[in-house]
């Protein structure tokens, strides 16, 4: 299978992206009870991801050392993130939610891109070593690509953000995978450690976005929504894994 061919295969597993973004615009405007079910929903994604994906991942193509270093890495480069962008509070409350809204979407697409560079790496990998796996790995990556462009594109929108804004942050985030996918070829014999290592780079900072963002806005717009969203998004992400 030629490079280009590759590379195509990737494009599409990261466009799945842009996907996500348009199933939210689709569902129109939100109420108080659909936020909180899309933010815990975002946050069951999200978990499933680090839980079931991320984190194995990092175990089995690192060490426990890396996985523990990139996991703690990824926490405190989220922080600092989630500090930059909340320099400024707004006086006005509906601002300020807007504002806050709008960060929370910021650090998601920071972390999903986190997690597409290594993932797009893989699909180098599994090309590198059979054809068959290469394009297995890309639809797998793909489908995991819809709801996490679903888990941008909500906040960002709720936040006020031009749909058409929201869905070219959403392309920009899927860039990362075909970039994750070049960057393998050009280094197919690269060491495991550093895969695992920025697995759980990525695991670390989807894993603060989840338990410092994502659940508290949630619980704060109907507790009992966000639940039910949680444990939606984390079956969604189980249900793919069982698929793979």
């Amino acid at each position: 299978m030629s490079v280009p061919v590759v590379l195509s295969y990737s494009v599409l597993a990261g466009l799945a992206t842009v996907l996500g973004g348009l199933i939210v615009l689709a569902m129109g405007r939100q109420t108080e009870r659909s936020l909180a079910i899309f933010l815990g929903l975002a946050a069951g994604i999200m978990l499933g991801v680090v839980v079931l994906d991320l984190l194995p991942s990092a175990w089995t193509h690192g060490n426990p050392l890396t996985t523990v270093v990139g996991f703690l890495l990824g926490l405190l480069l989220l922080f600092v993130l989630d500090l930059l962008l909340s320099g400024t509070a707004p006086a006005s409350p509906l601002v300020r939610d807007r504002r806050y809204l709008l960060n929370m979407g910021y650090l998601i697409a920071a972390g999903i891109a986190l997690h597409d560079l290594p993932e797009g790496m893989a699909i180098a990998v599994g090309w590198a070593a059979t054809s068959h796996l290469g394009w297995m790995i890309a639809l797998a990556i793909g489908l995991h690509n819809i709801p996490e462009g679903m888990a941008t594109a909500a906040p960002l929108l709720m936040g006020g953000m031009h749909p058409v804004k929201t869905l070219a942050v959403n392309a920009l985030v899927s860039v990362f995978t075909p970039l994750g996918t070049l960057l393998g070829l050009v280094l197919v014999g690269l060491s495991r450690g550093w895969i695992g290592a920025l697995l759980a780079l990525a695991a670390g900072a989807m894993s603060y976005i989840v338990r410092y963002e994502l659940i508290p806005e949630s619980r704060r717009r109907h507790p009992n929504y966000a639940r039910l969203g949680c444990i939606l998004g984390f079956l969604i992400i189980l249900a793919l894994a069982a698929v793979e």
